[in-house]
């Protein structure tokens, strides 16, 4: 009989079924992935790491596999609004019951091997890919790359989007230690992409040191955007004229681009047209990636959190127009390097509404607003992100604009709020 039958219940037990919370290692997704046969799967595995970018590249890339015409599911986190967008198939979540009976066979199969929160989620993914015999299977790792669960799998093809510093307590205070966690998703003689402009010397060494083939963007593929589109080309193929990505930022290019390289490593098994290549572009979809809503005051949804992203962040500002001012909805974790993110967008931001998050790693709108410091203009400090939203969104004029970031929890909130329709 099944631990639980509500997918709350399994969410909920797991949160506590093993201490640490965090705990990146292989030997326990991987006992369980043995236990289940589900260690190597009939279908190739594409799975992407990075700093910044490895969402939407996963997004593109899976968008583009189904505008082919494939049967592709695709494993993502941390989610928004629901658990059941971690693990999607043909583009769709999942339903509770398909999840909680993935989750009771995994259960059933672990016997004393303890899971994290983490470990039982991407043990479900792989095990409904399975179950539903798919083309093939596009795979986000949560954190780092060498000790993550998704890496557990072997990947057929490997992408690294970026590299920078973030989550230092575990994957190290700098690029060649952060580089070289993330570089633990390759696997010998298998082709890894790297769509880092200024990859990191430990990820280059890794590659040579397992003779993993190593696409570099700026070497073995380049990109450029113009006015009305954008080009893409390596030694043996050239697309112009690509149509931008639906997904908006500047920083998409250079993420789209990544995903193409992939396409083209994998083109034996899954060929792609470059009528599916336009197709998938702009028809991918990913909530909280500068995500433009249209309305009485324009707002922008974006779940960067680290100073990496916060100046493609400040990018993007600057080449999207704007006639009036732009407010900030901000907010983050504990655990996150603010005064960087506020450096890097403090110019691009005219004033800040602060607010709390709750949680472990939750920082309260005190504390934040102590560690923003005194360069920036802070308007309003609330205990809520909700309620500072609510107090940007009566100061903004038509002409502004109200960015809201800093965090996956500060996105959620708002756009909680926002689906009961208070601010229609």
């Amino acid at each position: 009989m099944a631990r639980f039958s509500q997918l709350s219940d399994w969410l909920a037990w797991q949160e506590t079924a093993h201490w640490p919370r965090v705990d990146p290692c292989l030997v326990r997704a991987g006992a369980v992935l043995k236990r289940m046969a589900l260690h190597q799967p009939p279908f190739p595995v594409i799975t992407v790491a990075g700093t910044n970018g490895k969402g939407s590249t996963v997004a593109m890339i899976e968008a583009i596999l189904l505008a082919a015409g494939y049967r592709v599911g695709s494993y993502t986190s941390p989610h928004l609004l629901r658990y059941n967008e971690r693990i999607k198939v043909q583009g769709r979540a999942l339903a509770d019951e398909v999840i909680c009976q993935s989750f009771a066979r995994i259960d059933s199969a672990r016997k004393e091997i303890s899971l994290t929160y983490f470990e039982f989620g991407t043990l479900a993914a792989i095990d409904i890919f399975h179950q539903l015999a798919l083309d093939v299977a596009v795979l986000e790792v949560g954190l780092g790359g060498r000790l993550d669960a998704v890496n557990a799998l072997d990947a057929n093809i490997a992408a690294v989007t970026t590299v920078d510093i973030d989550h230092v307590n575990v994957l190290g205070h700098d690029r060649e230690a952060i580089g070289f966690e993330k570089a633990g998703i390759f696997r010998p003689h298998c082709p890894a992409v790297c769509g880092d402009l200024d990859p990191p010397t430990s990820l280059i060494a890794h590659a040579e040191k397992l003779s993993t083939p190593l696409y570099k963007i700026g070497y073995d593929f380049h990109y450029r955007v113009m006015d009305d589109g954008w080009s893409w080309w390596n030694d043996t193929t050239r697309y112009t004229d690509l149509p931008r990505p639906r997904l908006q930022g500047i920083y998409q290019y250079q993420n789209a681009a990544t995903a193409l390289m992939v396409l083209k490593l994998v083109k034996d098994r899954l060929p792609v047209t470059e009528t599916a290549i336009r197709s998938g572009l702009v028809s991918v979809n990913l909530p909280g990636r500068f995500q433009c809503l249209a309305g009485s005051v324009a707002r922008i949804f974006d779940v960067t959190h680290n100073p990496h992203g916060a100046r493609f962040l400040a990018q993007s500002l600057a080449k999207t127009p704007c006639h009036g001012k732009t407010y900030a909805v901000f907010s983050m974790l504990a655990d996150k390097d603010i005064a960087g993110v506020v450096a890097s967008l403090e110019k691009s931001i005219h004033g800040w509404f602060l607010g709390g998050l709750e949680g472990d790693r939750g920082l309260s709108v005190e504390a934040l607003a102590k560690r923003v410091g005194d360069t920036i203009r802070v308007m309003g400090v609330y205990q809520k992100v909700t309620e500072a939203y609510q107090a940007a969104l009566a100061v903004a004029q038509p002409e502004d604009r109200v960015l809201v970031f800093g965090s996956f929890h500060t996105v959620e909130a708002v756009m909680r709020l926002e689906e009961t329709g208070l601010n229609s």
